[in-house]
C-alpha cells in the first residue's frame, strides 16, 4: 500500500516534469504503462500509455504558455488518491491545445481555479481528472460576454487567493 506522503511526491514529481522540465519521458515514468488523462471541460486527454504519451508530445507538455504558474491552494491525500486545488494563471500568447484547442492566441491574462484528480496504483499515476470552469476562462480571454450571463471570470481566482491567504495568516 502506498502512503500518502510517498503519492504527493510523486504528484510533484509529475507536475515538475510536465510544466518546469517539460520532459515527456520523466512524466511518464510517474504512470502506470496504461494511465489515461482527461481535461474533462475540453473533453482533451488521451488513454494507454501510447495515446497519453502522443497526447503529451502533441498537445500538452511543451505547449503550456511560458510563463503559466501554478498557486497552490489546497492538497488532500489518501492511500490512493491526490487531489490538489490551485490557480492556474498564464498568458494566452499561444494556443494552449489542451484547455482551448484551435482557439488562437488573444494575449490576455488568465487566471482560473483548478483542481486535479490524480488516481494512483502502487505508487504510479493511473489517471488524471482535470477541471476548470471554461467559461470563466472564455470571459477572461474576452470570448464571452459575462455581462448576460452569471460568469465570475478571473474574480472567481482572485477571491479564492484572497481567502486562502487570510486563511494562512491566521
Amino acid at each position: 500500500m502506498s502512503t500518502a506522503h510517498d503519492l504527493g511526491a510523486v504528484f510533484d514529481e509529475h507536475v515538475a516534469s510536465e510544466f518546469e522540465t517539460k520532459d515527456i519521458e520523466a512524466t511518464m515514468r510517474t504512470m502506470v504503462d496504461e494511465p489515461y488523462v482527461w481535461h474533462v471541460p475540453a473533453l482533451t486527454g488521451a488513454s494507454g500509455g501510447e495515446a497519453v504519451r502522443r497526447f503529451y508530445i502533441s498537445q500538452f507538455i511543451g505547449h503550456t504558455p511560458a510563463d503559466a504558474v501554478l498557486h497552490p491552494i489546497s492538497r488532500t491525500v489518501s492511500w490512493d488518491r491526490v487531489i490538489d486545488e490551485f490557480v492556474l494563471e498564464f498568458t494566452h500568447d499561444a494556443e494552449v491545445p489542451f484547455m482551448l484547442p484551435g482557439v488562437p492566441p488573444t494575449g490576455r491574462k488568465v487566471r482560473i481555479p483548478t483542481v486535479v484528480v490524480m488516481g494512483f496504483e502502487e505508487n504510479k499515476i493511473a489517471y488524471e481528472h482535470i477541471y476548470w470552469d471554461q467559461a470563466a476562462v472564455l470571459v477572461q480571454l474576452g470570448l464571452l460576454d459575462r455581462s448576460t450571463l452569471p460568469i465570475a471570470g478571473a474574480d472567481e481566482a482572485e477571491r479564492l487567493l484572497e481567502l486562502t491567504e487570510a486563511r494562512d495568516r491566521g
